[in-house]
């Protein structure tokens, strides 16, 4: 009889552990949705110490800040995005001359069609505001456009999707030139067990009124800790372009926090 009880008792203990890692899993397989049906707070940064085109000491800093929140039970997801910019430059001497401050602040509304623990897709208008402090940082024109993008979750190992983006400017200083602007971010995620994963999500930019581009290729590592009601995802992605046109990242880093709220 004792036999059986230790028995029994190590195959709870079993189930119970895999019941964890089937939860953990799941839910490292989402903390990477764009589009969950989560309140979410995320804090990112692209350094960027090597452009193309232009001098060897110009770099660039944009750190973003980032608030989603999910409306009419999750079929609408609004989220805006907040930039701090720095780009330095060297002067004829050799000093670094830096400038900084807030960028242009934009927002999309995304209206998911497909919301699935398996699958979310969405598609809406997006909006960018002349917010920039200073002219270097932004464009100086209000642009509209808009977002589709999906999120593939019907493996708990692999995991993709992408994010595809156009605005083009419609009002603003006269003063500055139009633009017109396209993105696609493809990201991917392969789960490596206990919260750790790999992942890639660079930003393929095209700024189709000045023919100028970059496309990059991303892989990083990642790890999803949930702690309470709130699931942290702390990532580190080094990026480097393979192909641009332009005064364009060559080599950046892609940093983040990014915090979903369960409740």
């Amino acid at each position: 009889m004792k036999k059986i009880y230790t028995l029994a008792f190590l195959f709870l203990g079993i189930l119970i552990v895999k019941a964890q890692d089937e939860e953990q899993s799941s839910g490292a397989a989402q903390a990477n949705n764009p589009l969950a049906n989560m309140t979410a707070l995320n804090f990112h940064d692209y350094y960027i110490p090597k452009l193309t085109d232009a001098p060897a000491d110009a770099y660039m800093n944009t750190a973003w800040i980032r608030f989603a929140k999910p409306f009419s039970s999750g079929k609408l997801l609004l989220r805006v995005s907040v930039p701090l910019a720095t780009i330095g430059t060297p002067d004829v001497n050799g000093s670094i001359n830096a400038v900084n401050g807030l960028g242009d602040v934009n927002a999309f509304l995304s209206y998911n069609f497909v919301s699935k623990p398996s699958s979310t897709i969405g598609i809406g208008p997006m909006l960018s505001a002349p917010t920039a402090s200073k002219d270097p940082l932004g464009t100086g024109k209000w642009q509209g456009g808009f977002a589709f993008v999906a999120f593939i979750a019907k493996s708990p190992i692999f995991q993709f999707g992408g994010l595809i983006t156009w605005q083009a400017s419609f009002a603003g200083d006269d003063d500055r030139p139009a633009t017109n602007i396209a993105a696609i971010q493809p990201f991917y995620f392969w789960q490596l067990g206990k919260g750790t994963y790999l992942r890639g999500a660079p930003i393929w930019g095209f700024d189709i009124k000045n023919d100028a581009y970059s496309i990059p290729l991303a892989l990083g590592i990642g790890k999803v800790v949930k702690v309470g009601d709130t699931m942290f995802n702390l990532f580190i992605e080094p990026q480097y372009s393979v192909l641009h046109n332009g005064t364009q990242p060559q080599f950046q880093v892609f940093t983040g926090i990014n915090l979903q709220f369960m409740n």
